[in-house]
């Protein structure tokens, strides 16, 4: 597995990443070939519990998703731990726990809890001070270098987009590998923050959120190195999910719409079944 720091830091070249929410999409994602991916909290919420990304899942429901996408995969995973579901010390435990199970890294926010979708309208922040207090806790807990924290802010919807980029500088000193400030919304501010942060710096690209869509190249232009598509798979599968099921609904069959599906082998490739055929005739009882 690539280093995920190595990878982050690499200003070179911007890294663009997709949001995934359990095994089959992580393992969709990593055939598709992408070097790292990242585990939403939204979709995590969506997928395991039909429920808005509105504070309903907490560390048992992270780390046990976390679990099974980081066993199906061979790249690096980031993982969405909200604000660390907790104090300090829980922030901590969380750090150990993933970074125990094979996580590379996770993103810790500073909203209030219960938090909700960065993009969503009513959220709240910490103070500072409590926030850096999570920060040290996390990096204190890591036992690799090669784990990432990256230090997010939702404060451009409560501060204001300069008292945002003061937290993001506040984070980077006290020693995040990365800055996200969340929901920039104009190209303007997005080109500030990249003026202002020497550091890694995410994107969020989240179709029909607060902040503009841009190609990976001109936000690479801009100062952004990580550019996140946290929802895009999410998004897709239910579109494709919703027009199958009223065709099925609506004739009776699938036949019509068979173009837009892969098939039973396709599919079974994905999931390497033929890897568990040699496994299975190798490990036969030989009459």
């Amino acid at each position: 597995m690539a280093s995920i720091r190595k990878i982050v830091h690499d200003k070179s070249r911007p890294l663009v990443f997709p949001g995934v929410y359990d095994a089959i999409t992580a393992r969709i994602a990593q055939k598709a070939g992408f070097d790292a991916m990242f585990q939403t909290g939204y979709g995590t919420s969506a997928a395991l519990l039909g429920m808005p990304d509105y504070g309903f899942i907490g560390s048992t429901e992270t780390i046990e998703n976390a679990r099974r996408i980081c066993r199906s995969v061979s790249v690096p995973v980031i993982v969405d731990a909200d604000t660390g579901y907790g104090n300090p010390l829980s922030v901590w435990k969380i750090v150990n726990e993933l970074e125990a199970i094979g996580a590379s890294g996770i993103f810790l926010e500073d909203q209030k809890w219960p938090k909700r979708c960065g993009h969503m309208s009513g959220k709240e922040v910490v103070p500072k001070e409590e926030y850096g207090e999570k920060l040290r806790a996390a990096l204190d807990a890591r036992k690799s270098k090669d784990f990432v924290i990256v230090a997010r802010t939702d404060s451009r919807a409560t501060e204001g987009l300069d008292a945002a980029i003061r937290r993001g500088l506040l984070y980077k000193d006290i020693g995040a590998d990365a800055i996200f400030i969340e929901a920039p919304r104009s190209i303007d501010e997005m080109k500030k923050i990249g003026k202002s942060i020497d550091a890694p710096l995410v994107a969020n690209m989240i179709e029909g959120g607060a902040t503009p869509l841009l190609p990976s190249s001109t936000l690479h232009k801009m100062g952004f190195n990580l550019i996140l598509y946290p929802l895009s798979v999410l998004y897709a599968n239910t579109f494709a999910t919703l027009q199958i099921l009223k065709q099925l609904k609506k004739s009776g069959t699938t036949s019509k719409i068979r173009n837009h599906l892969v098939n039973f082998d396709q599919f079974n490739e994905i999931v390497e079944l033929s890897k568990f055929k040699k496994m299975e005739r190798r490990y036969a009882t030989k009459s």
